[in-house]
């Protein structure tokens, strides 16, 4: 089960690096040796995607990945994403300016040991927490970059279906990401654009967070009703509702528990009944 990601060709089912880190996604992991043993363990099964930035840890992920996996297996592609920072409290803050952006993309490459990336998103903050600095003028950084050789492909992170309307007067764009799941489908219309223009879209909290305020995905009636019938977990259910609800869905869960890892690939072979799809719908908040 593969799709592409601009002109790269990847499996579905790949892997977020945030949960690597300590809790906040803040300091070392909790279990050092776990977290390497998770990282290759997916590439053990198949995962050919990985998903990480420079300011998870900080520094903690792209290290973890190093460790684990340099020299890199041929056919591994790596993402990452700039925009942000974190500060001693592990509050997150804009780090957007061109520069900056620069700055990023170099970082996450030396971390990395790495000539280039298989993409890079450009992490839009929140409204109200940005820096102010022009979309365009970022959105030039990020062009100049892979013209420069430092990354394969342009991708966008938080936007609405308005920006990445604009993003595609100026550049092709090989993924999004936003958040979207079975109880917060906020991003439908950025879904559906990137289905029209044959973007990779990378949904982010596929089962919600531990963060505060997010949905209880795997709480929902529905999931769990589904998972029940079809001997799954309710995990393996929302991330197979994913797959199965756009052909551009490229899935990247996170974990720092094999255990957990190896049910979240499991997924990809579950395929969901129409019945199963249906009752799945009353799950939507």
């Amino acid at each position: 089960m593969t799709s592409s990601l601009g002109d790269l060709t990847v499996s579905r089912m790949g892997f977020g690096a945030m949960q690597l880190p300590g809790p906040g996604v803040m300091g070392p992991p909790r279990d050092r040796e776990q977290a390497l043993a998770v990282l290759r363990r997916a590439v053990e099964l198949g995962v050919d995607h990985i998903d990480t930035a420079q300011y998870y840890g900080p520094d903690v992920s792209n290290a973890l990945i190093r460790e684990a996996l340099h020299p890199y297996p041929a056919g591994l592609v790596l993402v990452s994403k700039v925009g942000a920072r974190r500060d001693e409290q592990g509050g997150w803050l804009p780090h957007d300016r061109p520069e900056q952006l620069r700055e990023g993309i170099e970082a996450n490459l030396d971390s990395l040991g790495v000539d280039r990336l298989g993409a890079v998103n450009l992490r839009l903050l929140d409204p109200g927490h940005g820096s102010g600095v022009p979309f365009d003028e970022q959105l030039d950084a990020m062009v100049q970059a892979r013209e420069d050789g430092l990354i394969a492909g342009v991708g966008l992170s938080n936007v609405d279906a308005d920006q990445l309307r604009h993003a595609l007067t100026r550049t092709p764009v090989v993924c999004v990401q936003n958040p979207y799941n079975l109880v917060d489908r906020t991003a439908q219309p950025v879904l559906d654009l990137c289905e029209q223009e044959g973007i990779a879209f990378v949904p982010f909290f596929p089962l919600g967070s531990g963060f505060p305020g997010m949905p209880p995905v795997l709480d929902a009636p529905a999931v769990r009703s589904v998972a029940a019938r079809r001997g799954a977990t309710p995990a393996q259910v929302a991330l197979a509702w994913l797959l199965a609800v756009s052909e551009r869905t490229l899935l990247i869960p996170g974990t720092s528990s094999v255990a957990h890892l190896e049910q979240n690939l499991e997924a990809a072979t579950l395929e969901l009944s129409s019945e199963d799809l249906a009752e799945i719908e009353g799950a939507r908040a």
